[in-house]
């Protein structure tokens, strides 16, 4: 079995202090709630929406900067949302992920800010052996190709030195989100902290019982392997000891080079790969292609970077728990 591993760019020690420390504020009294005594929250896409929903219930109004059935990668930040930002009590969003949301915060000048990417460890992802630029994250040095790169949004560079901003997808590194965003929650609203405090715990506690179904649900399989539209779901391989393989990388629109096709087939026939997945936020164009060369099912398998009335469930769990679904059948689990 040739699984990808993760090699971390740093240690970051302590989710939930760096989830107070991650909310950066002039005065430590606490942001002022809007006129309708709620903590009003920005969230730049869904896994960071719903996050805050969940933790902050009646307590917060959360609006999304990503509109369902937006690739999050493409967002363009109007002058409504831009406005939207500066009016906010605490953003939250996850650097490098969204470009066009990393300037409108920063120009925003919102006293309350979190970066998920503080929360968590976003790891590197190293090549794989034979594999081109279609198969990872980042060509070593890439990052810096030219004047720019780092704000193509057709590409979407996965953050600096080939980070992975996909962590929602394993539910260990999304629980630990979850703490820090509940320690900021209640540093910016101090008065309702201790029903956000519980409502973490409870969030956690779900997602720890998502974890032990993933692990139970995977750790007999006849296949180790499966392949995917988008390289998004490298922290999720790692956490349960799959092998990702990436038809367009970390662009899933990007056409894949006939040689990255060829390199996936002999793949799909040496690893018994029986499905190639798609995503229901990008086309499945070359999805379909690569099922219908190799003679293999399609699948989708859903990176939750957005919910629409395609997605199979109607949020975070219940969307996860059919990609479980997904994975256990192309995988042959027994």
């Amino acid at each position: 079995m040739n699984v990808r591993r993760l090699i971390p760019t740093a240690a970051l020690a302590g989710a939930v202090a760096l989830g107070a420390t991650a909310l950066t504020s002039c005065s430590g009294a606490g942001a002022v709630a809007g006129k309708d005594g709620k903590l009003g929250v920005t969230a730049s896409f869904y896994p960071l929406q719903f996050v805050a929903e969940q933790i902050g219930k009646e307590h917060v109004k959360v609006d999304g900067l990503t509109k369902p059935g937006v690739e999050p990668h493409d967002l363009e930040i109007t002058p409504q949302q831009t406005a939207q930002l500066g009016e906010a009590d605490v953003v939250l969003y996850l650097k490098t992920l969204q470009p066009a949301v990393d300037k409108a915060v920063a120009q925003s000048g919102v006293k309350n800010i979190v970066d998920a990417a503080t929360l968590t460890e976003l790891e590197a992802r190293g090549e794989e052996p034979g594999h081109g630029e279609e198969g990872h994250a980042h060509q070593e040095g890439d990052e810096h190709a030219g004047e720019g790169a780092g704000e193509r949004e057709e590409g979407h560079d996965h953050g600096e030195s080939g980070t992975d901003p996909h962590v929602w997808l394993d539910p260990v590194k999304y629980a630990e989100i979850a703490k820090g965003v509940g320690a900021a929650l209640e540093k910016a609203d101090p008065g309702h902290a201790a029903d956000y405090k519980k409502n973490t715990d409870e969030l956690v506690g779900k997602l720890a019982a998502l974890d032990t179904e993933f692990k139970d649900g995977l750790k007999d399989t006849a296949s180790r392997t499966f392949i995917t539209t988008h390289s998004a779901f490298g922290h999720l391989a790692e956490r349960y000891g799959l092998d990702q393989e990436g038809i367009s990388g970390v662009d899933p629109e990007s056409e894949p080079s006939p040689a990255r096709m060829k390199d996936l087939q002999a793949v799909a026939k040496k690893d018994n790969v029986t499905t190639v997945f798609f995503e229901t936020l990008a086309s499945d164009k070359t999805a379909r292609t690569l099922a219908t060369d190799t003679g293999l099912k399609t699948d989708v398998l859903d990176p939750l970077e957005g919910i629409t009335d395609k997605s199979q469930g109607a949020d975070y769990f219940e969307v996860m728990r059919s990609n479980l679904k997904n994975l256990q059948k192309a995988l042959g689990a027994k």
